[in-house]
């Protein structure tokens, strides 16, 4: 009997090891999330939807299809956007940094308890690390409570500054007006920065006058005089309401993918770090 037992132990040991992560048939898929990296270059915004009740496994299986060195979320709970870093790490194989730029405590939309609600607003996943992390709340929120969060990081192997934020809902043009001119003065501070978001506007509408005058958009037809069509929409109801504005950066291209687990689309960009490209 303890020889059986022994030949048993024996075998299974056998086959464990054949079947180890390092050894086994799936030796060189693991090796390859292992080694996983970002596109070094790679800027994107997406505001995730919420409450919309969807995965934290599915957002980051479409955030690692593009691997962005840099990712701005809107309307981010914590406890989400800490599900999706680790999955984008265990699953992709891709490891981010994170900040976030909380601005509300709420149990409606981001769970808990109601003495102890999750928190609600911005984050930013980043390959490189954040440094001089800004939370700022805009003094008039809107019908909600709105803000942005800036750090500085690496792009394309330059240091940065990247501006995340969220402006207030449609119909409130006058508060955007307002958060428009907070954000600018912030961002002329600086010659080289990014600010990306949902800034509930058209391309044309007139409070964003304040950025546009200090930046441009990824968007090669999206300008600050006109809405004809040309920005492409990043929405499920067709408007262009997601950028990516660029002070002393110069664009390579920019895609927009829509996807089922939100109302807005993904929209990211690819940019030059060594060309400037003059505001209009």
């Amino acid at each position: 009997m303890r020889l059986l037992v022994g030949v048993l132990l024996l075998a299974c040991l056998v086959l464990l090891g054949r079947s180890g992560p390092g050894d086994g048939p799936f030796s060189e898929s693991l090796k390859g999330e292992a080694t996983a990296e970002a596109v070094p270059n790679r800027v994107m915004t997406w505001n995730i939807c919420n409450p919309c009740d969807e995965s934290s496994a599915d957002r980051a299986a479409e955030i690692a299809r593009y691997a962005p060195q840099v990712i701005g979320m809107q309307e981010a709970c914590v406890r989400d956007v800490e599900r999706t870093r680790d999955y984008l790490e265990s699953r992709h194989g891709l490891v981010y940094h994170v900040e976030y730029g909380t601005v509300l405590q709420n149990w409606g939309r981001c769970g808990g308890l109601p003495w102890n609600p999750g928190a609600f607003g911005q984050a930013i996943l980043s390959a490189a690390p954040m440094t001089d992390v800004v939370h700022k709340e805009y003094p008039d929120g809107g019908s909600e409570d709105r803000g942005y969060l800036a750090v500085t990081t690496t792009v394309g192997g330059q240091s940065v500054r990247l501006f995340n934020t969220h402006f207030a809902q449609r119909r409130q043009e006058a508060v955007r007006a307002d958060q428009a001119r907070v954000l600018a003065a912030e961002l002329a501070r600086y010659d080289r920065a990014i600010v990306i978001g949902d800034l509930n506007a058209v391309s044309n509408a007139p409070e964003l006058a304040p950025i546009w005058k200090l930046a441009t958009d990824v968007d090669p037809g999206c300008l600050p005089s006109s809405y004809s069509g040309e920005c492409k929409a990043t929405t499920d109801w067709q408007s262009k309401f997601d950028y990516i504005f660029l002070r002393g950066i110069s664009p390579l291209d920019h895609r927009v993918h829509p996807t089922r687990y939100s109302d807005h689309h993904m929209l990211y960009s690819d940019l030059d770090l060594s060309k400037a490209r003059k505001s209009r």
